[in-house]
């Protein structure tokens, strides 16, 4: 039962307060309470831009992950480091290189990316806070680290060379790690995994935990829970490896409690639901059960706390996101929290 957090540090610096029963509490604490077992934290490697809008504050380097990653262990939840290999977003549509690494041949990025993993895990292993899972790579549907990572062609060689430099480095460290983190690979949308999967398996990369995907309504063509169980299902007899869903969400407004554009409209709606406070709960219930039922895993919210601040992300100010987190524009924790602490069938706590 996973949260994305990253953003909570910031929020929090600008301005946003967040609320359980009418008093102003710690998110994390919070979500604890609500049944959270899982922080997800993302990485990038020196997002200069970050700390060119925050006053010198990088937020999402390796220092600012850092303390998000101490509030989980602080209340008692485990991490799941999604290390980007980017100096900002990287999705389907963005794998760009770090500038430190910008023009590096193959094997140099092959060093890079095994070196780079190694260190940060090292580093937070002499701070007593490694992660108990390690994402390597996110979203790359398209590979990572473009150009040289970049699969066209239907060449997936490059991509799979970096990515089991990245897994080779988590194994290596775990030699000697009492927390060995599970590797968990990431492709976004359900219809994209089985070629996804099946390219990168056929390359050599094997060595790998969990399957991670993304699972959005609004970019999703697997559209009903059906449909969503019956994938899970499929992946895991395909591949033999656990299945979690990394990333989702859904809205429990249309409104905006910002100028800053939402990213999901109310137009957006899962086939079957409304976009309501009871839907948004309703609707996670329902995908929860869908995926114990299919065998998988785990679910990660992606950031229920990212909540309207003061905060200027580059693309606007406030948030895009509002309307599909855990709380109300007043910061008053929404019913959807308790999706996490519901009685599955299946599943016991």
């Amino acid at each position: 039962m996973g949260v994305d957090l990253s953003y909570v540090n910031q929020v929090e610096d600008y301005g946003g307060i967040y609320r359980d029963s009418g008093k102003s509490r710690d998110p994390f604490r919070i979500m604890k309470d609500h049944g959270a077992n899982t922080v997800r934290v993302r990485l990038w490697h020196t997002p200069n831009w970050v700390a060119n809008l925050n006053n010198g504050k990088s937020y999402y380097d390796l220092y600012g992950t850092e303390k998000t990653i101490r509030r989980a262990k602080e209340n008692g939840m485990a991490v799941n480091l999604d290390i980007h290999y980017s100096d900002r977003w990287a999705d389907p549509a963005h794998q760009e290189t770090p500038a430190a690494w910008a023009g590096l041949p193959l094997a140099v990025l092959k060093d890079s990316v095994y070196n780079y993993t190694l260190a940060v895990l090292n580093y937070l292993k002499n701070k007593n806070l490694v992660p108990e899972m390690v994402q390597v790579g996110n979203e790359t549907n398209s590979g990572m680290l473009w150009p040289a990572g970049k699969v066209e062609n239907n060449n997936w060689q490059n991509f799979a060379a970096l990515l089991n430099s990245g897994i080779r480095a988590v194994r290596n460290f775990s030699i000697n790690s009492s927390v060995k983190p599970k590797i968990i690979l990431h492709v976004a949308q359900l219809q994209n995994a089985t070629n996804w999967t099946n390219s990168l398996v056929s390359n050599g990369v094997i060595d790998f935990d969990i399957l991670g995907l993304s699972h959005y309504s609004k970019w999703s063509t697997v559209a009903t829970m059906e449909e969503i169980e019956s994938s899970i299902r499929d992946f895991k007899a395909m591949y033999g490896k656990q299945v979690m869903v990394v990333e989702t969400a859904y809205p429990w407004t249309g409104n905006n409690a910002d100028s800053y554009t939402n990213i999901i409209s109310v137009e957006d709606k899962a086939q079957g639901y409304d976009i309501t406070p009871e839907e948004q709960y309703r609707y996670m219930k329902d995908l929860t059960q869908t995926i114990i039922r299919a065998g998988g895993t785990g679910i990660m919210y992606w950031e229920p706390a990212w909540i309207t601040s003061k905060l200027n992300d580059g693309w606007g100010i406030g948030s895009s996101w509002e309307n599909n987190a855990f709380f109300d524009f007043n910061g008053n924790a929404l019913p959807v929290m308790d999706h996490m602490c519901y009685p599955y069938k299946g599943l016991s706590f």
